[in-house]
């Protein structure tokens, strides 16, 4: 599984600690920066997760910035992408199972390095439920999508 992740300069700690512990599952990681602590924009880095998501680069996206807010809007304005900011295990297992999110936002201020590893590991192993209901849901965002177009 490949799983694209960015942050922004507040959230370089967070970012480079889930790195190095996704890596040690054996996850493909690409990490799409920033790469240092100089001030920069959480949207470069939010879009070109998310983009490698929709474009099938990725199979999951992980977005991290100071509240997390900001990198959940930039990638849901990417078609195709369903980024959910997830503060706990619960949110993040709900989020899977019922909207089939695909990318995942955290907040770098309000998470730390173990509330995330069991965040990320809750997303990355819940499957969506295909519940008739989810199904329905998650297609009626799909068709909105496509009719902005």
């Amino acid at each position: 599984m490949k799983i694209s992740i960015g942050c922004d300069h507040s959230a370089l700690d967070l970012k480079e600690e889930l790195v190095s512990y996704l890596k040690s599952f054996k996850y493909d990681i690409k990490d799409c920066g920033t790469f240092n602590k100089e001030s920069c924009d959480y949207t470069d880095f939010g879009l070109a997760v998310a983009l490698d998501v929709r474009n099938k680069t990725s199979d999951f996206g992980i977005v991290i910035c100071y509240t997390g807010i900001g990198m959940s809007i930039i990638a849901n304005k990417v078609q195709g992408i369903r980024c959910a900011l997830v503060h706990c295990e619960e949110e993040a297992k709900l989020t899977r199972e019922h909207n089939d999110s695909n990318c995942l936002a955290l907040s770098a201020k309000y998470t730390n390095f173990e509330e995330a590893k069991r965040i990320v590991m809750t997303w990355l192993n819940t499957p969506f439920s295909n519940g008739d209901r989810h199904i329905r849901r998650v297609e009626k965002i799909l068709k909105y999508e496509e009719e902005q177009k």
